[in-house]
């Protein structure tokens, strides 16, 4: 897919303004300085006050226009905060960017109820409480919206360890297809984002941290990484946020859309790969005699695929 100069419908967010949650760094700073560089001012939060301060001053020395709001988010307060501050700050509420999360990877059998509660808590609930706060203030304001909801391949096909985290992404693909149509008549569009980058988490991948490392010493990530892999920095996937909240994205809605280095992906909807019939309903005996040659034959994959890095292939 080859870039294009911008025609038709406006891509400028002036006047408009938005909350990016998790911004103080990483994804989530990115993601707020795309959207200040397209003219939206920003509420940038993050639960560590001292990086959503100087994310907000990293925004406002550039040009744009942006506040802080440390703030946890999970709980319906939290979210109030939030949308009440863009209003204090800016007059009103645009864009609501779902980014914030935290992980505690443990396999099942080691995984405890706080591990799974506190992901379940930031990643799910936190997406809940700030999507129902912003719908809420959009529908108010009666003009529309755009909610972009963060997920994650994990969401999308399980990971190892990720027990909780899979979870929440998964409910969150979901959330977003049900709220697609729910707020259709307010015109607020809702979309989940798919980002693979360079990040804390990532470096932790064997096949990715070397490349990683590159990056920090000013070198380009490889053409099988940016292209085979969808794998590049955060500034990469940031581009789809102003896209996503502009005029020229008002029919797209209810999508998981992934990106990643130079590559562009549409996630499917989960659905139905194979279907048989049986005469006056399965039983165990015609169930055991023909799933291998009707819709077992070809089982779904799970997991996200392993980097194909060269000359490390699988021996």
């Amino acid at each position: 897919m080859s870039a294009e100069p911008p025609s038709g419908p406006s891509l400028d967010l002036t006047g408009k303004v938005a909350v990016v949650t998790g911004s103080g760094r990483g994804l989530g700073l990115a993601y707020a300085a795309a959207l200040a560089r397209s003219g939206a001012a920003v509420v940038v939060n993050d639960v560590d006050a001292e990086a959503a301060g100087q994310a907000a001053r990293t925004l406002t020395d550039a040009g744009g226009r942006a506040v802080a709001e440390a703030v946890a988010v999970g709980t319906s307060q939290a979210a109030d905060r939030l949308v009440a501050r863009a209003v204090e700050e800016f007059g009103r509420l645009d864009v609501m960017v779902t980014n914030a999360g935290i992980l505690r990877d443990r396999v099942l059998w080691k995984m405890t109820d706080e591990d799974f509660d506190t992901v379940i808590a930031t990643h799910l609930r936190g997406t809940f409480t700030c999507a129902r706060a912003a719908a809420v203030r959009m529908r108010e304001q009666g003009e529309g919206g755009t909610l972009v909801m963060v997920g994650s391949p994990a969401g999308q096909r399980g990971n190892f360890g990720q027990t909780n985290y899979a979870a929440a992404k998964a409910g969150i693909a979901a959330m977003v297809r049900t709220w697609s149509m729910e707020l259709a008549r307010s015109g607020i569009t809702v979309n989940a984002i798919v980002p693979v980058a360079a990040t804390a988490m990532t470096e932790t991948i064997p096949a990715f941290a070397p490349y990683i490392e590159q990056l920090r010493q000013g070198r380009p990530l490889p053409d099988f990484l940016r292209k085979g892999e969808g794998f590049g920095t955060p500034e990469d996937c940031a581009a789809l946020l102003p896209f996503l909240a502009s005029d020229a994205a008002r029919d797209v809605t209810g999508q998981c859309i992934g990106i990643g280095g130079d590559r562009l992906t549409l996630w499917s909807h989960p659905q139905e790969t194979a279907v048989a019939y049986a005469d006056g309903g399965w039983t165990p005996q015609t169930l055991a005699a023909g799933w291998h040659g009707s819709v077992g034959s070809a089982p779904q994959p799970v997991g996200i695929p392993a980097p194909r890095v060269p000359g490390q292939e699988a021996r």
